[in-house]
């Protein structure tokens, strides 16, 4: 019998096989084998979807992605707001740009080696970052920007 495997946050997916059911104290558990395999399996198919992408599969391709809805909105060239609505939209359609985008974003995501992997990288990392206090100093070689010396 097939697994509903809404875990996933997606309600269309099913699994054949590739999962343990157990009975633990809280009652019945799934133990799945090879999850990130899974998940880019479950990516690449949505991508390849010959409809737009709703909500909850921008939702799950951005999670995948592990990009906050800020990064992937500057990406997509909208705003958060607007990536916000078409989570909240779990079922509703993405306008079409963005949607083309995304899959092309994802696609080229899940090859490790991919400058777009490395750019949603760097830019996640950007939300840990501190942002710096500019300091600067005019010399006699015009403004600099370093720490000023005591005069």
């Amino acid at each position: 019998m097939a697994y509903h495997y809404i875990e996933s946050g997606l309600d269309n997916v099913w699994l054949e096989n590739g999962y343990t059911k157990h009975d633990t104290a809280y009652g019945e558990g799934v133990s799945i084998q090879d999850t990130e395999g899974l998940h880019k399996a479950i990516g690449q198919w949505l991508v390849s979807l010959p409809k737009p992408l709703n909500g909850a599969e921008l939702r799950f391709l951005r999670l995948e992605m592990d990009t906050t809805q800020k990064n992937l909105a500057g990406i997509l060239g909208a705003d958060e707001q607007a990536v916000r609505r078409w989570e909240k939209g779990r079922t509703k359609p993405m306008n079409g740009s963005a949607d083309l985008l995304l899959r092309a974003l994802y696609s080229e995501y899940i090859n490790k080696g991919s400058r777009i992997r490395r750019m949603i990288d760097r830019l996640a990392d950007l939300d840990k970052i501190e942002a710096p206090t500019g300091r600067f100093c005019e010399t006699d070689h015009g403004w600099q920007p370093q720490g000023c010396a005591a005069a």
